[in-house]
């Protein structure tokens, strides 16, 4: 009865916990890693063939994307999710594979000229739709039984349409341990979906930290924010562009601007066009339609049983194909753009930017997280140029975040979540979240509920019924330039100063709105502080 970490350690993406118990070998989730990754990850113990059953939390590429890559290398066993993640996962994975394909297409035509190698794909559409047909659909709050001595439930982890936390009974040789995953923990009050459930029993709980080192702050109304940014990027002849997940953040989009024409809140542009430029968002977004009664919160449901579709206005614009698309940049008339992906690292999204970055009059608009590495994380950091199908373009449209927006909970609503259960859980393992952000949230999780919390490395495996672990890794990082050999003193030293960085990022963002003088004071202090350690290169 064990358990082994082996995605999303230390790190926010590839989530992937291997189990062993009764004589079974499962997952629980298949992630891809997206962005920068800083730690190289553990390989799956066995041949995926040798695997019994899968659990999913939900359809997010960075929970699901290796399930493809899992039945390319021989898994035929099944993956068990909650319905809505089934049918998410269908056009998910599928337009996943999609990518896969034409960037082995594309790198390949570009290496023959080179004289390089064939190039793989790390799987291909035959090898998702392989995946899709082994799905099994399972409805929240009702016990399963994958396996004799394995019994599962998924409740509602209120991040996305779908998206659940999953308990874990384990029996072996008389001895029973509950565990809970909680998957990604969603964000309280936000639109179209439920609350989080929370869970009141468990023996070890695995869970998130996405925003585990920060508040979101007082929740702002998103209703009249993006209706301001409308206002003043339409009155200026620009398009405001909005990089947005296909799967969550696009329907929250619609049901804020549903709401913003029908109070008409932007002023003499009452006839504005949006366009949702994602054939993935546009299938999602009907999916969202079939599923109110299992995820909609009653402000969504009110609306569905008065026949009004929450998600649907006059100047709704779907765009499928690629003339479709194209057209959009041709349309001189001020609009809003939805388009993926959210991170702007692939999908149509970087063609509307290169089309609007370089212009003043546009508006680009973060809605979600952006993940070290990415083009979003670029430019929200302050990018002055950046590159686009290999041509630079420079950045000179209003580059904005809707601030609070996320389907992740923040360090409150984590902390809220661990401390519903009324048992003390024997541990908690703190992952899904940027390196320095697990081992603050972990130590949280100690100082404030006196339990015992780790964060553990890629390759970490934990005996769950003695309660001990049989391999505790350090840690492998990828190295980008050339290693250096660092002591294990000075590593940690290291670690701790990133620690107290974070924290200063957070203790920065609290005095927001203070007295001019106060900050001044504190900047000159920061700025003594960097002139002092600042190192050349």
């Amino acid at each position: 009865m064990k358990i082994s970490f082996l995605g999303a350690a230390h790190e926010v993406t590839g989530s992937c916990y291997y189990l062993e118990c009764a004589g079974k070998k499962f997952l629980v989730d298949c992630g891809m890693e997206q962005g920068q990754n800083i730690y190289e990850n553990e390989p799956l113990p066995v041949p995926p063939k040798n695997l019994d059953f899968v659990l999913l939390t939900h359809a997010h590429i960075d929970h699901s994307g290796m399930l493809p890559k899992l039945y390319k290398n021989g898994y035929r066993g099944p993956v068990y999710a909650t319905e809505a993640t089934t049918h998410l996962s269908d056009i998910m994975l599928r337009d996943s594979a999609h990518i896969q394909e034409f960037e082995a297409e594309w790198r390949n035509r570009k290496g023959k000229r080179q004289g390089k190698s064939v190039y793989e794909p790390e799987y291909t559409l035959k090898d998702a739709m392989g995946i899709l047909h082994n799905f099994v659909g399972c409805p929240y709050s009702k016990k399963i039984e994958p396996a004799p001595g394995i019994e599962v439930r998924f409740v509602d982890a209120g991040h996305l349409l779908g998206s659940a936390s999953i308990e874990v009974w384990l029996t072996e040789n008389d001895t029973v341990r509950k565990l809970v995953f909680s998957g990604d923990i969603g964000n309280s009050a936000q639109p179209l979906l439920k609350d989080p459930t929370y869970i009141d029993e468990a023996d070890y709980v695995i869970m998130e930290s996405t925003y585990g080192d920060r508040s979101h702050g007082e929740r702002p109304d998103y209703k009249t924010s993006l209706a301001e940014v409308i206002q003043r990027t339409f009155d200026r002849g620009g398009n405001l562009v909005i990089p947005s997940f296909a799967v969550g953040r696009t329907q929250e989009m619609l049901y804020f601007i549903r709401q913003i024409k029908q109070e008409h809140l932007v002023e003499g542009h009452d006839d504005f066009e949006v366009y949702v430029d994602s054939p993935m968002a546009n299938a999602a977004t009907t999916i969202f339609a079939e599923h109110p009664y299992d995820c909609f919160d009653e402000e969504a449901l009110s609306l569905y049983r008065q026949g009004i579709n929450p998600l649907s206005f006059k100047g709704l614009k779907i765009s499928i194909t690629s003339d479709e698309s194209k057209y959009i940049n041709f349309n001189e008339n001020p609009k809003v753009i939805l388009s993926a992906s959210g991170m702007c690292d692939a999908g149509r999204i970087k063609h509307h930017l290169k089309h609007n970055l370089w212009r003043p009059e546009s508006t680009i608009l973060f809605v979600g997280y952006q993940a070290a590495g990415t083009l979003g994380r670029a430019l929200i950091e302050g990018a002055s140029e950046v590159k686009l199908f290999g041509e630079p373009v420079s950045v000179q449209a209003e580059i904005l975040q809707l601030p609070g927006i996320s389907g992740h909970a923040d360090v409150n609503g984590l902390l809220s979540w661990a401390k519903a259960f009324k048992n003390k859980p024997r541990r908690y393992f703190v992952t899904h979240g940027e390196d320095t952000v697990t081992d603050i949230f972990a130590r949280r999780l100690r100082e404030e509920m006196d339990v015992s919390a780790t964060a553990p490395y890629s390759g970490t495996i934990f005996d769950l019924a003695s309660g001990s672990f049989i391999k505790e890794t350090a840690g492998r990082r990828i190295e980008n330039t050339v290693s250096t050999v660092r002591s294990r003193k000075s590593g940690a030293a290291f670690e701790k100063l990133l620690a107290v960085g974070q924290r200063l990022l957070s203790v920065i963002r609290k005095n927001e709105g203070g007295a001019n003088k106060d900050l001044d004071k504190f900047a000159r202090e920061i700025q003594s502080l960097c002139d002092r350690y600042d190192r050349e290169e």
